[in-house]
């Protein structure tokens, strides 16, 4: 297995941290002060060619793979942003652009995917339900059949991104549970405008990711086209599993670039701070440790990720790789971040040091987009071959 870089990926990887320095830790503390949406961050990144790396050349992407998105999205949040850019990734080119370009129609591709590199059109996907949570099986929004369409009714929650976007990807159920044949089927996907009549939202008041807001979303009697289907009526979950599989691949690509930058700068903060005399804190073991303990850690999660991209380009199974690796790296870049936060002493409790953002940003991915507990039951199941639990 070679690991060496190409040209183009380590163009792409420069690129990306310029990109991300332009747009460093005090952008990001003004932001999530504010709870302001990075707009200028994902213009500049967007304009730079790095939205749209793995859709195709003829729809204004670079016609690159998922390794190349992985290390694009570390390298961006690395610089500063912390876990919260890669989230504007999974609306765009995965919420949009994976789902469009593997299901939509020429129509939708031609119109949408461009505009989506560019920057003009933003996405977001609105699956989670109250009573269903993780599993998405259980949803209870409905899209009854109609002359020209369906009609949807129903309510999603936790969903990301609502307010800035043009379009919304939406499950809902197209045939009752108790009716249909088997439990994955009956599920449909449609993308509609996000300001169409009968669709409302309201924020999510929460600890951390601020700059990308959360909301309820209402379905109320809502029309949806036939043009509007992505995908084939009743199958939606199938082609779900291929949207939510590759955003494990882009939240751990943050969760390392978020866990690189707390590595900095608790590093940092070591090498200058001293205490009892002239001696650097960074000497002591104590303080040492713990840091190349995570810095390991997030080197394991690094090549275990860039694994599930590669078998992914290849068009090989990589669920159980892209999980592990979301598993590990949600818990590495937690703790990191907390570690820096005990490194710096009270001053790690300061917004000005940054590090407080990351943890509490970080902290998030512990149960989102999947929780520690559902991946170890899918490991559990799917790789030791124990029995079902739930």
């Amino acid at each position: 297995m070679d690991f060496t870089l190409n040209d183009e990926q380590k163009l792409m990887i420069e690129t990306a941290r310029k990109v991300g320095e332009a747009f460093g830790p005090d952008y990001w503390r003004e932001k999530d002060a504010n709870k302001s949406f990075p707009t200028e961050c994902w213009q500049a990144v967007c304009d730079a060619g790095l939205s749209g790396a793995m859709l195709p050349e003829d729809l204004g992407g670079a016609g690159l793979g998922m390794v190349e998105v992985a290390l694009i999205i570390e390298e961006l949040c690395a610089a500063g942003a912390g876990a919260t850019l890669a989230q504007v990734f999974m609306l765009n080119p995965i919420f949009g652009g994976v789902s469009v370009a593997k299901y939509g129609t020429d129509q939708m591709k031609s119109e949408w995917l461009p505009k989506m590199c560019s920057g003009e059109m933003q996405f977001c996907m609105a699956l989670t339900e109250p009573d269903a949570g993780s599993n998405s099986l259980e949803m209870r929004a409905t899209a009854v059949a109609e002359a020209d369409g369906w009609r949807l009714n129903g309510q999603k929650i936790w969903i990301t991104g609502v307010p800035q976007s043009h379009k919304m990807l939406v499950g809902a159920r197209t045939t009752p549970i108790d009716k249909a044949t088997k439990k994955t089927l009956g599920i449909s996907l449609f993308m509609i405008d996000t300001d169409r009549e009968g669709v409302s939202h309201t924020p999510i008041d929460k600890l951390g990711t601020n700059t990308l807001p959360s909301s309820q979303v209402f379905f109320d009697n809502v029309h949806v086209r036939s043009d509007e289907l992505i995908g084939d009526v009743d199958k939606g979950w199938y082609q779900l599993l291929d949207v939510l599989n590759t955003e494990r691949i882009v939240t751990t690509a943050g969760l390392i670039g978020a866990g690189r930058l707390a590595v900095r700068l608790g590093v940092d903060y070591a090498k200058e701070r001293r205490v009892f005399g002239q001696t650097p804190i960074g000497a002591y073991q104590s303080i040492q440790f713990p840091l190349a303990q995570h810095w390991a850690e997030l080197e394991a999660a690094k090549l275990l990720n860039l694994k599930a991209a590669s078998l992914f380009d290849r068009g090989l199974h990589f669920g159980s790789e892209s999980n592990a690796a979301k598993l590990l790296a949600s818990q590495a870049a937690s703790a990191v971040a907390e570690r820096s936060m005990q490194v710096m002493g009270g001053m790690g409790f300061s917004k000005e040091m940054h590090v407080e953002r990351l943890w509490r940003d970080a902290r998030l991915f512990r149960f989102a987009p999947v929780s520690e507990e559902m991946i170890l039951n899918y490991i559990a199941t799917v790789n030791l071959d124990l029995p079902r639990s739930y």
